[in-house]
């Protein structure tokens, strides 16, 4: 019946898109490339956003200083080379003559202000939290210092957040520089219609050389299956995390071609554990055990994931492979509702925003914690006010993702974990454990990979136990693509380049 539905969706969409953006196709040409994706940016202001849609449209726009490839090593970037004299110092000497798109020089002074812009956020400061300084002796010389050995940090300016902004361009913006964005990337920003495209263009001084598409729109197309329908009408040449069903039918067209990799990226169920009854590990574990990931998985995503067992994915570095999944054990939740006090019905609500793989998720949720008495109310909130809410506390349950996009389990585990983080931060579940911050806190504060290693394993163990979030599923990336475009190379971070993308000849 669901795929019968989703046909019949698919043949009346696809006539009503035929006769809405035939004229839009028409106009179409080699030098524009139109990507869709599943959300709207939030601000293309990099250290005041931390969402995989505004990331994928500010790395278009801005550089880092390091650059992480797809297998986690390191290149230079922005700074051409580094030298640590001692576990607490990083010297990064820049490039010379790399222009901003405002035509000003990179300077020392531009990065020194956007880490410590960077420092002063309260929705990014945590991935430079180790950074106690930064200096910039001469124009093209930076010096970072840690307060503490900080084994991550290269993997740390390499985040979208880290991305480097031109001082002028942000003090003469303003309060409205997350809508006019100014970097030195291989695109430069045109306009931002909200809710529906980012228009981009290529910067013809990028260090790199300029981009080999000179046009770049990047849609936004919450519903999967119309972003899939786009594709196949022409419409976007690139489109993103398409559903399981969509994929079938775009790989069997020969127009077509479908890339897919593991991801960094995992999705979960989250409790607000500042709220009763989600304040009560055994009220949370009734929760997880309740649950069957198996049949999540199998259903929703139909082979395009797999079943999580931790916090950070198999290709994160300090993933502890040695947990497993909760199986679901329906009296065992039943009697851990007892053990936490719980008699009656319980009724909450579960928070999802407009990304059809987690109201799926959510609907199947709602049927499996009926069987124990908890009837969940689902709430579709809007990509923007989802985030906004899950910040303040607003929720009770809530579906997210969170992608390690450093590779480095600092990143999936501080975040989503310390207590300095509850919120915009990471936390959304608002969870807080000394001992949990004590463990994450001595792993960054090393350069011993053995060691760090070794302390996040202790931190999953703790995480699996008390549950702030139930692990639900490594997720793949994947992209549809016309067949005309090439050099596209999918990143397990999600946020993929368009830089080097072209038309075939």
């Amino acid at each position: 019946m669901k795929k019968i539905s989703r046909i019949l969706s698919f043949l009346l969409l696809t006539v009503g898109f035929y006769f809405v953006f035939s004229n839009e196709v028409q106009a179409s040409s080699r030098d524009t490339l139109i990507v869709a994706q599943g959300a709207d940016a939030t601000s293309l202001d990099p250290q005041d956003s931390n969402d995989q849609p505004s990331s994928r449209v500010s790395i278009q726009i801005y550089d880092r200083l390091v650059e992480q490839s797809n297998d986690t090593s390191i290149s230079p970037s922005l700074a051409e080379s580094w030298e640590q004299p001692d576990n607490l110092t990083t010297i990064f000497k820049l490039r010379e003559g790399v222009k901003f798109h405002n035509g000003e020089e990179l300077k020392s002074s531009d990065v020194k202000f956007t880490l410590e812009r960077m420092m002063a956020s309260a929705k990014v400061r945590h991935i430079v939290e180790a950074i106690s300084s930064v200096e910039a002796p001469d124009d093209y010389t930076v010096v970072i210092k840690t307060e503490k050995p900080f084994g991550a940090l290269l993997n740390h300016l390499s985040h979208t957040a880290a991305s480097i902004v031109n001082e002028k361009a942000v003090n003469e913006a303003g309060d409205t520089y997350g809508q006019n964005p100014v970097g030195t990337g291989p695109y430069k920003f045109v306009s931002w219609r909200s809710g529906d495209r980012v228009t981009l263009e290529a910067f013809p001084e990028y260090f790199k050389g300029a981009p080999e598409i000179k046009n770049l729109i990047i849609r936004n197309i919450s519903e999967n299956s119309v972003r899939a329908i786009t594709l196949e009408t022409g419409e976007v040449q690139i489109a993103y995390d398409l559903d399981p069903l969509d994929l079938v039918r775009v790989r069997e067209d020969d127009r077509f071609v479908v890339l897919q990799a593991p991801s960094y990226s995992m999705t979960y169920l989250g409790f607000n554990t500042q709220k009763a009854p989600y304040n009560n590990i055994k009220f949370r574990q009734a929760i997880a055990s309740a649950i069957d990931l198996e049949i999540i998985v199998e259903a929703v995503y139909e082979g395009d994931a797999t079943v999580a067992n931790t916090l950070i994915a198999p290709g994160v570095f300090g993933h502890n492979s040695d947990l497993k999944p909760r199986p679901r054990d329906i009296e065992k939740a039943k009697a851990l509702l007892a053990e936490a006090g719980i008699t009656a019905t319980v009724n909450c609500k579960m928070w999802v925003n407009d990304n059809k793989i987690r109201q799926d998720i959510a609907v199947i949720l709602q049927d499996q914690l009926r069987e124990i008495g908890v009837n969940m109310t689902i709430e579709t909130i809007e990509w923007g006010t989802f985030l906004e809410g899950t910040e303040r506390g607003d929720h009770e349950m809530f579906i997210l993702g969170w992608g390690t996009v450093t590779g480095d389990g600092d990143y999936g585990l501080f975040p989503v974990l310390h207590s300095s983080t509850h919120g915009g931060g990471g936390n959304r579940s608002f969870y807080t454990n000394p001992k949990v911050d004590e463990l994450v806190e001595n792993a960054r504060n090393t350069v011993d990979q053995t060691e760090r290693r070794a302390l996040y394993a202790q931190v999953q163990e703790i995480a699996h136990e008390e549950l702030p979030s139930v692990p639900i599923a490594f997720t793949t990336n994947n992209v549809g693509l016309a067949n005309n475009v090439e050099g596209f190379i999918l990143s397990p971070a999600g946020h993929h380049r368009i830089y080097g993308v072209k038309f075939k000849n």
